[in-house]
């Protein structure tokens, strides 16, 4: 109940309304593979991306998977992808109290800042894609947007505290019409987010294949849409 009032209440309204539709790719938490398989494949298309990072995981695991080193972190920056911020221990925020989440993220936000020259992040992407009416006022009152991840395409009017997305993940891949999501962006001039996670062979249900990216980013152009990251497409909209 508590999630599923966070989509109704406290609305901080977004008028998406770009030239033309509008693609943004992310990864959560920073799998390694995210970028050392993703990469490349980002490269190859010339394509940048959105990566949400949580200092906590540098150097660990999660879920099983070996996470993000610093120096993979300072290589995604350098290369020009935008980082953002998923709070510092990867917790969702419906246990956290407003207090604590402001922690949280001020605390991720010095461990980001220290590692990329000063680097202020300005897109947030909720973990767990879990939303509560007390996290979004904080949220909006530090980040440009906040990210969930109910299914859909941010069209018309849309809640910057919190914006639809897509999962590019195993589990939700087959249940999607990837085409008609990228023909109803374009006709709607809308704008289409996807996450992901790890990108491997043999991927967790929470990631996806290399041919699964690289499929995406291509059914992405084949529509017209512009491919930039969250930041980037935040800023184009509301310049």
């Amino acid at each position: 109940m508590r999630r599923r009032a966070a989509r109704y209440l406290g609305v901080r309204p977004l008028r998406v309304a770009p030239a033309r539709g509008v693609f943004s790719l992310s990864f959560d938490d920073i799998p390694a593979t995210a970028w050392t398989e993703a990469g490349p494949i980002l490269a190859e298309h010339g394509i940048k991306a959105t990566y949400y990072v949580c200092g906590g995981l540098a150097g660990g695991t999660n879920l099983d998977l070996r996470q993000f080193e610093t120096e993979h972190l300072q290589a995604l920056f350098a290369a020009g992808h935008e980082v953002g911020c998923h709070t510092y221990e990867h917790v969702s925020v419906l246990n956290l109290s407003a207090t604590d989440l402001k922690a949280s993220l001020v605390r991720n936000a010095a461990w980001v800042a220290e590692r990329l020259d000063g680097h202020v992040m300005t897109s947030f992407a909720y973990p767990f894609g879990d939303v509560s009416l007390a996290a979004k006022p904080v949220v909006a009152g530090r980040f440009a947007l906040g990210r969930g991840v109910r299914d859909g395409v941010n069209a018309g009017r849309a809640d910057r505290a919190n914006l639809q997305a897509i999962g590019l993940e195993s589990r939700r891949l087959p249940g999607y019409d990837l085409e008609a999501l990228m023909a109803e962006t374009a006709a709607r001039r809308g704008w289409l987010i996807a996450y992901g996670h790890d990108v491997m062979d043999r991927p967790t249900p929470y990631g996806c294949r290399p041919e699964d990216l690289d499929r995406v980013l291509r059914l992405a152009r084949s529509a017209g849409l512009e491919i930039v990251p969250v930041g980037a497409a935040w800023a184009a909209m509301s310049a």
